[in-house]
């Protein structure tokens, strides 16, 4: 997420623990009946490879749609191109400090081609995301900003985009003004992910860590670099990414973006480019 300067997946049979990590948030940090306050600055999630820690108005809500997402993997003579049409994610601001977020990703359509020339086309539907943002500190991203955001992921998708099985995953944003319109920002993140042969979950860990600048009075950019560490059985692998993002704020309340990612080991994929909007209500 940029701000930019402003002028004047067991499917679901799930376990009962995962719903009670859902729900934490609302019993730490729900802060009782509404009150007529200004809107605060539109905080979109997009774009970007890290979490924002603050949360939108209470009672607003907001669109966000990856309208395309094109990423290149290349390997041992391999080479696979997905693209995802449709990237959606619908939050909505429960109280002043906690918003609750649905995402789905419409469609997505994979072409693999192997050493020998073989080519392998696959199109399908992603999963369904649940999570909620608490917001700890500073709910419109000023100052120190700090957030928990449990999120779980059920499996719905098909290949290429579907997981097979349900996750669940805890991420802690967190955000800091360095004045002039700087900030830094950062997310952690804990993830029990499913298994690639669809037999359990293992853990997942990992962070992001980048720097956001204004460009110009509503355009901005960030810089970021990512490290997941991934314990799957018998192949556990660490992927580094660096990305760069540029947001423009067309409206109040309309956002326009795009941005590239890169691959900065063998196990990442090499190049991802992506544009979209988001828009609040």
């Amino acid at each position: 997420m940029i701000q930019p300067v402003r002028g004047p997946s067991g499917r679901l049979n799930l376990p009962s623990r995962l719903a009670g990590l859902l729900l934490l948030p609302i019993l730490c940090c729900w802060t009782g009946s509404a009150s007529a306050q200004a809107r605060r600055d539109f905080c979109p999630d997009r774009p970007g490879l890290g979490t924002p820690a603050c949360t939108i108005d209470r009672g607003h809500a907001a669109v966000e749609i990856g309208l395309a997402d094109w990423t290149l993997d290349r390997g041992s003579g391999e080479r696979t191109d997905t693209v995802v049409l449709g990237d959606m994610l619908v939050r909505y601001g429960l109280s002043d400090r906690i918003e609750a977020q649905i995402g789905w990703q419409a469609l997505g359509l994979m072409r693999h081609r192997d050493a020998a020339g073989g080519v392998d086309r696959s199109t399908g539907v992603g999963d369904v995301r649940l999570a909620l943002r608490a917001n700890l500190l500073n709910p419109d991203g000023s100052g120190l900003s700090v957030a928990l955001m449990p999120q779980l992921t059920m499996a719905t998708g098909d290949q290429p985009l579907g997981d097979g099985d349900w996750s669940a995953a805890l991420l802690l944003p967190l955000s800091y003004e360095l004045g002039e319109g700087l900030q830094i920002a950062a997310t952690g993140e804990i993830e029990t992910a499913p298994d690639e042969a669809g037999s359990g979950h293992h853990l997942a860990y990992g962070g992001v860590l980048g720097l956001e600048a204004p460009l110009a009075q509503d355009l901005g950019a960030a810089i970021e670099i990512a490290a997941r560490r991934d314990k799957e059985p018998g192949e556990h692998r660490t992927e580094l990414l660096g990305g760069l993002s540029l947001a423009w704020s067309a409206r109040e309340s309309l956002q326009f973006d795009l941005g590239v990612n890169l691959g900065l080991n063998g196990n990442a994929p090499d190049l991802e480019l992506y544009v979209g909007i988001a828009k609040r209500f």
